[in-house]
């Protein structure tokens, strides 16, 4: 179903098409265009080819993460007027960028509060070095024994951040409150950290968090020799991008105990699984299922960003880009 609501008498405005908009991210956009003179086309389709038509007589669409953006449905976007895409996430690898520019259509993302993604990423840290996974469905089945490994406390560990962006960066602070030994690797080193190589900081730390974006330096960033370099018995987070690791490897690690476990928000492969309901509808996927039956694993459905207050930060971003797009290029 597509709403595209009215114009404010007297006001002229930009249009926006809004594609794969969720009821939440709806609701927003109604609340918050009308007050920056924005007219949204709402719709809870994916961009595609075939509905590329919606966004006739508007120059800026909205796409969410969920759906690849295709060099085709850039073509077909394109022909129907479009020349910016803005993307309600922060990642854009879901969007054919040499394409875009080729078509000269701007691709943008957006900024939202790195609090949602640190504070997750921290929970799933301590759920892992907890065994909450295990302790959770013992107690779902009435068993209130003491788990068989004890926990161990993040003081006395070392948690290697590889990425320090701004999520990274919000994951550091709020390690340096339990204060362990914090490491970080990155191409561009911030003052104030403990910097290492890659290489270096795999084979010191007992937990190696991801937040670095995803192009074709870091997939796989995470490959099966790097992985070898780990510390026996470490955790591996990721609440980055999946294919940042090798999930072929990581499973292999896992299941011969090399690795301790691992907290994974994100997956390869994720796309027409995750944000689906498959409870009556069987998983083809087999490294996801053969994660889901290891004991110190944790999958969750990429949802580390989803809080009120990222998703009200990603709508007013997404509406304020494209107005900037807008007047810049009326400007030019």
């Amino acid at each position: 179903m597509t709403h595209r609501e009215p114009a404010r008498a007297g006001t002229p405005a930009t249009g926006i098409t809004v594609y794969g908009c969720e009821p939440d991210e709806a609701a927003l956009f109604r609340e918050l265009a009308p007050h920056l003179g924005v007219v949204p086309t709402i719709t809870a389709a994916p961009v595609s080819e075939a509905d590329a038509g919606l966004a006739l007589g508007n120059r800026c669409v909205s796409v969410g993460h969920k759906t690849r953006v295709t060099g085709a449905t850039l073509l077909a976007l394109r022909r129907a007027g479009v020349a910016y895409v803005s993307t309600r996430s922060v990642g854009f690898d879901h969007i054919d960028v040499r394409s875009a520019q080729r078509l000269g259509i701007v691709v943008g993302n957006v900024a939202y509060s790195p609090d949602s993604v640190a504070d997750y990423t921290l929970m799933l840290m301590l759920m892992a070095v907890r065994d909450a996974r295990s302790v959770l469905r013992r107690v779902d089945v009435h068993d209130y024994r003491l788990p068989a490994t004890r926990g161990r406390e993040l003081r006395d560990l070392t948690v290697g951040v590889v990425g320090t962006g701004r999520i990274g960066a919000a994951v550091i602070d709020r390690l340096r409150g339990f204060g362990g030994k914090v490491l970080a690797s990155d191409s561009r080193p911030k003052a104030g950290t403990d910097h290492v190589p890659l290489d270096a900081l795999l084979r010191q730390s007992d937990i190696v968090t991801l937040h670095t974006p995803l192009h074709a330096d870091t997939r796989h960033l995470l490959d099966r020799r790097r992985i070898e370099l780990m510390k026996r018995g470490a955790f591996v987070i990721n609440t980055g991008r999946g294919p940042l690791l090798d999930t072929d490897a990581l499973v292999q690690a896992l299941e011969s105990g090399r690795l301790g476990g691992a907290a994974l928000d994100v997956l390869e492969g994720e796309e027409g699984i995750f944000y689906t309901d498959r409870r009556n509808r069987p998983v083809a996927d087999e490294r996801l299922l053969r994660l889901r039956r290891l004991p110190n694993v944790i999958v969750t459905p990429h949802t580390a960003y989803y809080t009120d207050h990222a998703l009200s930060d990603i709508v007013q971003h997404s509406i304020v880009n494209c107005l900037e797009f807008e007047n810049g290029s009326q400007r030019g």
